[in-house]
């Protein structure tokens, strides 16, 4: 039985050279591309409004009579002005409110997350920071923390709802992205060209992607 190599990801911010291994089933998971792009599109599909719409011909004002007697003009009968092709008429088979969500089960859409996790992982763009090297918000620390990283961006950052000052100082970044565990979707993962997750974030992040060892606390 062939084992795997367990990744590992740096510790951005730690005194000395700092790596952790990362959990296997996660992220270093078999990535299958028909399962990120169905989840990609589902997560997309979820966020359209789907609020367009139009009036029909039952809809518009006007037109209870016939603009004109059926013979003797030298025009067109014409029951009504409400047709679609009388101006201010309605609209032939008009758009209405729709829901455009495209179901996903949830071991697909974990196993797309864990796909693209392992991507990240993969490819090195993948680090980790502790949330409370941020005693307040600065902006500064958060772009020399990345400048030193040197990964690319766009990144994705993944933190607590507890780590405010953390947040407030990546938040404003051009070409980041902040978010919770609880929204972490595969279309930003996908989107990003590099990932940074802090050590309290980390374990709920293997539960929403459902990690063997947090199962049971996974959403």
């Amino acid at each position: 039985m062939s084992t795997t190599t367990a990744p590992t990801a740096p510790v951005l911010g730690a005194a000395g050279a700092s790596e952790v291994a990362l959990a296997p089933d996660v992220f270093a998971a078999e990535i299958k591309p028909h399962l990120v792009h169905e989840t990609v599109r589902a997560e997309l599909n979820a966020a359209r409004a789907g609020t367009r719409g139009a009036k029909s011909r039952g809809l518009v004002s006007g037109g209870r009579s016939k603009p004109w007697r059926q013979k003797g003009t030298g025009r067109a009968r014409a029951g009504t002005t409400r047709a679609p092709h009388w101006t201010g008429g309605g609209v032939a088979f008009p758009p209405g409110m729709r829901s455009f969500e495209v179901k996903v089960n949830r071991k697909a859409r974990r196993a797309a997350l864990r796909g693209a996790l392992s991507s990240h992982a993969a490819g090195g763009t993948v680090a980790l920071v502790d949330g409370a090297r941020f005693e307040r918000p600065s902006t500064k620390s958060a772009v020399a923390l990345l400048e030193e990283w040197g990964a690319p961006r766009p990144t994705l950052v993944v933190a607590t709802e507890d780590e405010e000052a953390l947040v407030k100082s990546f938040r404003n970044l051009e070409k980041v992205l902040v978010t919770v565990p609880a929204e972490l979707e595969v279309a930003a993962v996908v989107w990003a060209r590099s990932l940074l997750v802090t050590q309290a974030a980390l374990p709920l992040v293997l539960a929403r992607a459902g990690a063997a060892a947090a199962e049971e606390a996974a959403p």
